[in-house]
């Protein structure tokens, strides 16, 4: 089977002096590799065929069969690493916390491992009858969420 650390270490040695970031390296039992990588403007096709031909000229196929698959973190998928949260600040995602609850706001900051998205929520004020729209901060530990994730708006 492949090693994951080596094609770790492939990518690493590609991105140097890049503003890509990898997101993740998956070898499947039956090697197939899947690399990951993103960027804050997004990928490019002509990107990915280069880091793939890259890792190619270091793996042999003499050796091991395998197949590459390289490509962009999905924009509707899940954060998997810090970079990605802070590309999408001041961008609306939603957050699924341990607890099985799901808010959608705007991811407001990114400090470390932890993140803060502000929600509009009725909150009920004293001196009002009915509750009132006001804007919420939630903080969260990326640890401890099911998933965080980009809202794809066609607004």
């Amino acid at each position: 089977m492949i090693d994951k650390n080596a094609v770790k270490k492939l990518v690493d040695e590609w991105l140097q002096n890049k503003d890509y970031f990898l997101v993740g390296v998956e070898i499947s039992p039956d090697d197939k590799i899947v690399v990951e990588i993103d960027h804050a403007d997004g990928v490019w096709i002509e990107d990915c065929v280069e880091l793939s031909k890259y890792i190619e000229s270091y793996l042999s196929r003499d050796e091991e069969d395998y197949e590459l698959e390289v490509g962009s973190a999905g924009l509707g998928q899940p954060f998997k690493v810090p970079q990605q949260y802070i590309n999408f600040i001041g961008k609306e995602v939603e957050v699924l916390d341990a607890d099985g609850v799901k808010v959608k706001g705007l991811l407001k900051s990114v400090d470390g491992n932890e993140f803060v998205v502000t929600v509009r929520e009725k909150v009920k004020v004293e001196g009002k009858k009915r509750p009132v729209l006001q804007d919420v901060d939630h903080a969260y530990r990326m640890d401890e969420v099911k998933y965080t994730k980009y809202l794809i708006s066609f607004k």
